[in-house]
């Protein structure tokens, strides 16, 4: 099996040893967003945008590869405050139809570049 590496202007700039997202087959595998904005690459401010910026950054790399965040088979997210689990719901709902994919959780103690949050997706090609 081959694999395609997918990076879009729309999104933040890989700043590691990464690809925004790498394709193999009809599976997209989306590396973790943080709130960057990917004009300026700096965090955005606070819990509420974080979390929106995220997704906004999943959702441009999922449109780069040829598919949607609907099409998501499994969600990881990552919290700095498990107080922020609603919040998270409340946006990914926003931005993932039903059914809704697989999802998982995490409490973790600190994240990069100060980040409040992160997630990273598999997503299906149809």
């Amino acid at each position: 099996m081959t694999r395609a590496i997918i990076s879009t202007p729309a999104a933040p700039a890989a700043i590691g040893t990464y690809s925004q997202a790498v394709r193999s087959g009809n599976t997209v595998y989306l590396s973790g967003q943080i709130g960057l904005d990917p004009k300026t690459m700096q965090m955005v401010d606070g819990i509420d945008n974080q979390i929106v910026r995220v997704f906004d950054n999943m959702k441009a790399v999922a449109e780069a590869a040829g598919t949607s965040l609907d099409n998501a088979l499994k969600i990881n997210i990552y919290l700095t405050d498990l107080a922020n689990f609603t919040k998270v719901s409340d946006v990914m709902a926003r931005y993932v139809a039903e059914p809704y994919p697989a999802r998982a959780v995490v409490g973790v103690k600190e994240l990069p570049r100060g980040a409040l949050v992160e997630a990273d997706a598999v997503l299906l090609v149809e």
